[in-house]
């Protein structure tokens, strides 16, 4: 049983497509996250490899849910409309940026993403 969220993001700066590259949806988490640096504190925060299999989270929600950002729910975390909420495995779980921007609104009182 997983006590806080855990939030599944590609590290910063890896190598891909024979450059150096970051991810927009990962960076744009990143941006809330430092807009409202308290929301880090309630979270579990990995970083996971531009490579395939990521196998945490291919061990939790299965080999075609590989996505960052993913935000997997704890067992105890509610529901919240808008979010975009989909489970694999048994496990609740956000894989897009704007998902997450309406959870963390809901869950912890940020604004809400905009167009969302």
């Amino acid at each position: 049983m997983m006590a806080r969220d855990v939030l599944f993001l590609l590290e910063p700066l890896f190598h891909d497509n024979g450059r150096k590259e970051y991810c927009p949806e990962c960076a744009e988490i990143w941006g809330v996250l430092s807009y409202f640096p308290d929301i880090k504190t309630r979270l579990d925060i990995r970083y996971q490899p531009i490579e395939k299999p990521r196998t945490e989270l291919q061990s939790l929600l299965g080999s075609e849910n590989q996505n960052c950002p993913t935000l997997v729910l704890s067992e105890t975390s509610q529901n919240v409309e808008h979010s975009g909420i989909v489970s694999a495995n048994g496990v609740r779980f956000i894989d897009n940026a704007r998902g997450i921007g309406q959870y963390f609104a809901q869950r912890f009182g940020t604004p809400f993403p905009r167009g969302g």
